[in-house]
Parts: C-alpha cells; structure tokens; sequence
C-alpha cells in the first residue's frame, strides 16, 4: 500500500483511507462525502453487500469487500437488516475493488452509488483489496479515517492525526446506539419467492428479543417458528423482561466491545437465567451470557467476517457453512464448570457456542439467520423452540 495513485487509472485520488500507522490508501469516491473514524475489517462474502452494510454489529467499522463485483443487483428495502432505516447506524464506510456495478435484478429500487449516499455511507473504489484484505491478516484490524472529497482536496496531515488519535472499538459500548430503543413487537415472517413477506398468524410463544442491535431476518425466524416477538432495547433489566411473562429469551447481535455492554446487562442477563428461564444468544449475546457465566472475552486479531466460515457442532458432530461478524470473541478457555462448549472454528478453534449443563441455555458466535449466507444453522432457531416445548411438555420440532 503507498500514496501512489492505482496502476489501472492516472486520475486525482477522490477518496482516502489513512490508517493510524500513516499508511495511506488512495482510490475514487463514491457514496457519501465527509470523514469519518473506524475500525476497517474484511468481508469474504460474495452477496449480500446490501444486508452487510444495514448489519448493525458493522457499527463503527468500514467493510472491504474482497468480492471484486459488487453492485450488480442494485438495493432495495427488503433487505436493509436494521431495525432503524429511516436511519441506518451500522457500516460507515465501505471499500471496493471496482467502479460500482450498474444494477441488473428486478428487485433493484436503487443504485448502490445513490442508496450510499442517501445511507451516508462514504465509499471508495478502484482499491487493490487483496493487498488491503492482506495488510489486516498480517497486522490486525486498523483503526483509520475513510474520506470522500469530490475534489481531491486532503489535508493529509489532520486526516493521519484523526487516524491516530481514534481509541477503537476495545472498550466502546455501542449497543446503545444502534438498537430500536423501545419496546416493539413483531410478527413478519420469512421472504417467499414471489411472496415477499407476511405475518405470523399464530402466536405459539411469547419470545422476548433483547435488542443489541438485531437483524430483522433473525426475527422474521422466530416468527416463522410461530412466536409472538417482542423486542426490547438492550438498557432493560431483568424484572422488566420478566413483566413481559416470556417463554423464552433471546439475546442479539450487536456491535462494540462485549465487556463495555455487559457493565449494563450482564445484570439483566443473570436475573433472567435465575428464573430457568430458555435463552439463545448469537454473536454479541453469545458473548454477553458467556460474560454473564462468568467467561471472558477477547479482541481477535482479524476477527471473522464471511459467508464462508466452517464451524462443527460437537452435539450433532456436524460441519456447518456460516456466516461470522466479529472482532470480539468469547475465551473458550475461560468457560466455567458447568458451561460447555458446543461449537469451535475450523479456521483458528475459537469458540463458537456454549450451553449451560442441565438447562435450557445456549449461544453461538456466528449468525445462523443467514442473511446473507448458507443455512447451515436454521436449525439452531428450532432447537431454541425446542427447550420452549420441552418446558411445556409439546412435540419437539425436527431440528434439521
């Protein structure tokens, strides 16, 4: 990486990225102007880039994208993941090998290039990613300034004082901020080919959501299932979830450091798993019970972002295909007795799930919702049903 324009144009750089080493990385701008401070990581996804960007645990970071191609079924509001799209927090930038591919779907209501700027998300492209995706293997997630002026007009040396000064994620609760806020319920159900999506019609169970920063699709799942959702923002505490009489607990998603969070809901998570209350968390959740078990967290060093990443189920001895956003992990050394491992990477064992021995508790690290990605893990929302009707002495679903 240097400040030489790219091989493939002789034009004036639009856009930066100057890391807080003082790297910089020169392409043309695209989406929003301005600047902005961020974490800049990799996804090795290749669809999807519509449903990445609306992924509220993205907050405070910058996607590149590793696909070359990105743009070509334009973006529409089917598939922004936030609960918030009249005002996105998630990614605040992203990176593109590419000039941004015209739209060519059915679906498309926009182009990615205008989606970006009404979202003011500031992009770039014409950037060698496989020299940046190998710059973070070698060095580590980078705190960094992304900025988009149509001009070209940098003032360089502020741009690498902002890059350096940035504190990073460690340490920055941003569940907060991202998630709805208040109480909401929900009933939308999964998208059908040529169906879009519907309501639940049959409230089965009462699941209580808590809202980190939630993915509308992990919802759409549950209600799916048959469950009355209701959605609650991360700042509630245990008698106010329990006020709501739940069947079950689920634990989201969510962006920022797992131990800045729990300083507010680890108590809220700990009074819920004292009822024997059912509880499923998945990425930040899976971290926030583990933190609540008495586990602890570490920042990885590239973290896992993809649609590619195999990870085994030591309860079924099975090989799933998921789908990973995280740059926090729980420490699956650091597991107390009576918490089990359930699930590990096969990139690097890092722990990917627990549950708790003799109850109904359980978490992964990846996103079994899928969206985007292979749907290896759905089964992972039957078998959270499952402890539900187990309770209530039902008929278990089929997991798979």
């Amino acid at each position: 990486m240097s400040n030489t324009p790219a091989p493939w144009t002789e034009e004036k750089p639009t856009a930066l990225i100057v890391l807080a080493d003082g790297t910089i990385i020169e392409g043309k701008g695209c989406g929003a102007t301005g600047t902005a401070q961020a974490e800049i990581c990799f996804n090795t996804a290749i669809t999807g880039y519509q449903e990445i960007l609306t992924d509220p645990s993205y907050a405070g970071q910058i996607v590149t994208f590793t696909f070359p191609h990105i743009g070509n079924v334009g973006t529409n509001a089917e598939d922004e993941e936030t609960l918030t799209p009249e005002k996105i927090e998630a990614a605040v930038g992203a990176v593109f090998k590419a000039d941004i591919t015209s739209p060519s779907n059915y679906r498309s209501a926009s182009h990615l290039d205008d989606w970006l700027k009404a979202q003011n998300i500031i992009a770039m492209t014409r950037v060698d990613t496989r020299a940046l995706t190998n710059l973070i293997r070698e060095q580590g997630l980078a705190n960094c300034v992304i900025a988009h002026d149509s001009d070209g007009n940098f003032d360089l040396e502020a741009l690498k004082a902002q890059a350096a000064e940035w504190s990073g994620l460690e340490g920055l609760d941003l569940a907060k901020g991202v998630g709805h806020g208040k109480d909401t319920p929900w009933s939308e159900t999964p998208w059908i080919w040529d169906e879009g999506y519907s309501n639940n019609k049959n409230e089965n169970y009462h699941i209580v959501a808590i809202d980190f920063g939630v993915k509308r699709n992990i919802l759409r799942l549950l209600a799916g299932l048959g469950a009355k959702v209701t959605v609650m923002p991360a700042t509630a505490n245990a008698d106010e979830v329990m006020a709501q009489k739940p069947d079950g607990v689920f634990l989201s998603n969510g962006p920022g450091d797992p131990a800045a969070t729990g300083e507010y809901s680890v108590d809220m998570i700990k009074g819920v798993l004292a009822t024997d209350t059912p509880v499923f968390g998945i990425c930040l959740g899976h971290q926030m019970l583990a933190l609540a078990l008495g586990a602890k967290t570490v920042k990885m060093h590239q973290g896992h972002h993809g649609a590619n990443h195999p990870v085994k189920d030591h309860t079924t001895k099975k090989v799933e295909i998921v789908s990973m956003n995280h740059g926090f992990a729980v420490d699956g050394s650091s597991l107390p007795e009576g918490v089990s491992e359930t699930h590990v990477s096969l990139f690097d064992g890092s722990n990917c799930g627990l549950e708790v021995d003799g109850k109904p508790v359980f978490s992964v690290q990846h996103h079994p919702e899928a969206s985007p990605g292979p749907q290896d893990s759905h089964y992972l929302f039957r078998r959270f049903i499952n402890k539900i009707k187990e309770r209530k002495g039902e008929e278990l679903l089929a997991e798979r």
